[in-house]
């Protein structure tokens, strides 16, 4: 089948290499005409993933019309500040019956809406989903094994992805939650930041748990306020996405953490990584979003104050741990004390 790829990232291009290996036709998009011909000449996309060669059946192109008319399956994994443009610029291609999935993690502030949201809202498309998990490009594009999740409300397009993308080395299992898959794989961002941030200050591994597990816990709180399962968070979308994000160098996130900790304003990290990390733009839309709803979610709070407020990490890391503890396990029957 055709299959289309709207944006040329390392995720985008690691999916369409993926996807032409299992003998698909593959439309690579890509909005920079000087990106294409670089990545043709060359065999591979130097600018984002460079080492690991195009399969054959991969087309890039800088024509979206090309790309997706003709694709009934369409991957879009471009930044999600231009998601939504995409979506527009796309939607005259589109008929009802292809099947839209989501590759970008992040959240629209305009309604805070996620990524299916608009694809939903903004195509004819009646067949939305989204992919999340621990999928980091790097990883994927060298094969090694890896697991990530398809969420969609039609078991039909989730077969079809599934079909579509195993192989080997990466596992496809399905959800019907997509928006609690689809916000597993924005929140986790911030808590990347939060994670770097400590070991930057060189904490211990017993903190690295305490913060991992809290963070699942406000995770699966913020969800549930917002209609998710928060069973959907034991899963790959949840805690296996997670934890590699809090604790890969790899990630934006963490990085971006870390600088903080060395003493860099949020200006200076920015810079300093090439461009604004996903975690801070999604900070502040969980923050205001988690006061409107009155849920509790102190990592969220503790953060904001330090990278927004311009709080010293020593006096949020004091009101923190003098919070009053709840219970370990939330949305789990509660033991029974005699």
């Amino acid at each position: 089948m055709n299959v289309a790829i709207v944006g040329g990232g390392n995720f985008g291009t690691a999916i369409a290499n993926i996807i032409a290996r299992n003998g698909h036709t593959t439309h690579l998009w890509m909005r920079d005409p000087e990106q294409v011909a670089q990545t043709l000449e060359a065999g591979e996309n130097l600018r984002y993933l460079p080492g690991h060669p195009l399969e054959s059946a991969v087309s890039p192109t800088a024509d979206l019309g090309l790309a997706t008319q003709g694709s009934s399956l369409i991957f879009v994994a471009v930044p999600s500040a231009g998601f939504a443009s995409v979506c527009r610029e796309m939607a005259p291609f589109i008929s009802p019956d292809d099947v839209l999935i989501s590759a970008t993690k992040g959240i629209e502030p305009n309604g805070f809406r996620l990524m299916s949201q608009l694809l939903g809202d903004l195509t004819p498309s009646e067949h939305v989903g989204a992919i999340s998990g621990p999928n980091l490009a790097e990883e994927i594009a060298a094969q090694q094994y890896a697991g990530t999740v398809i969420a969609t409300l039609h078991q039909q397009d989730a077969t079809l992805v599934q079909e579509v993308m195993r192989n080997d080395t990466l596992r496809v299992y399905a959800s019907a939650d997509v928006y609690g898959v689809e916000l597993g794989g924005a929140l986790k961002n911030i808590y990347a930041i939060v994670c770097g941030l400590a070991a930057g200050l060189e904490v211990g591994q017993n903190t690295i748990g305490l913060l991992v597990t809290r963070a699942l816990a406000e995770m699966s709180r913020f969800a549930v306020s917002m209609g998710g399962n928060p069973f959907t968070f034991l899963g790959l979308a949840g805690v296996g996405d997670l934890m590699v994000t809090c604790t890969s160098p790899l990630s934006r996130n963490h990085q971006l953490g870390t600088c903080i900790a060395k003493g860099m304003s949020l200006d200076e990290a920015s810079e300093s990584l090439g461009k604004l990390a996903e975690g801070v733009n999604t900070l502040q839309l969980v923050y205001a979003k988690s006061r409107e709803l009155g849920v509790y979610m102190p990592l969220v709070d503790g953060l904001y104050q330090i990278l927004f407020e311009h709080k010293g990490v020593p006096d949020v890391v004091s009101t923190l741990m003098g919070n009053t503890e709840g219970a370990d396990v939330e949305f789990a029957d509660p033991s029974r004390w005699q």
